[in-house]
């Protein structure tokens, strides 16, 4: 039962081609060594940059692809479809550089997007800090105004890119009386005195992912790094949020259909009491009911995907389609992991690791709790 998809174009599956037979070529064979290593090595990240992957929505004359979010997203599902882990190349393209190219100035532009889009410099972004999750407008970090340069300290936690990363957009209190008006972005360098990188954290998923602490201990940049407007920072993550959120309900939306796939082949194949496991009618059933959802899970994230590309996307919808897409993917998997049985919970097997890499679906970007939040304040 396969859905006839129109949200893209021509050229959108053109490059759907390259993507994939770089991911085939150069991820798919190091996976166990960036497991290993607990990170995704700089030379992969060049060589994404010279094949045109990274950054692909900035202009061109950054080094950019000068296309449109159709493109994010294919690179997105590809990256589910094979079941890469900590390859953040859509993080570091759709939801980082962006910051830079909407609010950043010129000079900024010129300095830091040529090097994004080339894979020579890797992006963070640093918002979460110890004890405060998703409420962003709590952090304690703070960049105090000395003179020309701003003086930061505090520290932050589960930053992606932590250890590999060379550039930070770093979320700061210029004025902490202000509450959310006090916030302000700051792009740190991570070779600035005083910025230290913490341990790399140790997951229960994605383990080729470097996630990691990050500490300021009076790290001082100059002014001309401030992001934007003083203050403002607040509302330039407000704006940036929906298109982080729908990203992951995207990605979300392409493993359950490869999951889904991966499955129904396995029980087919697999034998048990004499018969294989999809001559179960529990089994038929529980894949019926996955299939279904699968199904709508694609319908709604096509056409918010349509909504988004026409730059109509809201906060509200981007939350609806992350809360659905990503707690339909988690109840799924975890059926699917049973009908593997014992082989559900090897990873070695495709099921068993997407099991694990998905479950902080339901946590960053926002959790759930917080996308229930941001829907009902719309009804």
């Amino acid at each position: 039962m396969q859905i006839q998809r129109s949200v893209y174009r021509e050229d959108h599956e053109m490059f759907r081609t390259t993507v994939r037979r770089f991911f085939e070529r150069e991820c798919l064979p190091r996976q166990a060594q960036w497991n290993e290593a607990g990170m995704v090595d700089r030379e992969t990240w060049r060589k994404a940059g010279r094949e045109g992957l990274l950054c692909v929505t900035l202009p061109t004359e950054y080094g950019g692809g000068g296309g449109d979010y159709g493109h994010s997203a294919v690179m997105a599902e590809e990256v589910a479809r094979c079941g890469l882990s900590g390859v953040t190349f859509n993080m570091h393209s759709d939801i980082i550089a962006p910051y830079i190219a909407r609010v950043g100035n010129a000079a900024q532009k010129d300095k830091w997007l040529p090097g994004a889009c080339s894979g020579e410099i890797v992006l963070g972004i640093a918002m979460t800090e110890p004890g405060t999750g998703s409420d962003l407008k709590a952090v304690r970090t703070t960049a105090v105004r000395d003179g020309d340069e701003y003086v930061i300290n505090g520290s932050k936690t589960f930053i992606s890119n932590g250890i590999s990363g060379d550039l930070f957009i770093v979320v700061c209190k210029t004025d902490p009386a202000a509450g959310a008006k006090g916030i302000s972005l700051i792009v740190v360098e991570a070779d600035r005195e005083g910025f230290r990188r913490g341990r790399k954290l140790d997951k229960v998923g994605l383990h080729a992912q470097d996630t990691a602490e990050l500490f300021f201990d009076n790290v001082r940049v100059p002014v001309s790094n401030l992001l934007g407007e003083e203050g403002m920072g607040f509302k330039y993550l407000m704006a940036e949020l929906p298109q982080e959120r729908f990203s992951i309900a995207l990605a979300a939306a392409a493993r359950l259909e490869t999951a889904l796939e991966q499955t129904i082949a396995y029980v087919k194949d697999r034998k048990a009491f004499g018969q294989t496991v999809w001559d179960f009618q529990n089994t038929r059933f529980k894949l019926a009911d996955i299939q279904t959802q699968t199904i709508a899970v694609r319908l709604m994230i096509d056409h918010y995907l349509g909504e988004h590309m026409r730059r109509r996307l809201s906060l509200e919808e981007s939350a609806v389609a992350k809360l659905f897409a990503t707690e339909t993917l988690g109840r799924a998997l975890d059926e699917m992991v049973q009908l593997h049985g014992g082989y559900g919970y090897m990873l070695e097997y495709p099921v068993a690791r997407a099991f694990v890499d998905a479950r902080v679906n339901r946590i960053y970007g926002g959790t759930s709790e917080v996308m229930r939040e941001l829907i009902s304040r719309a009804l």
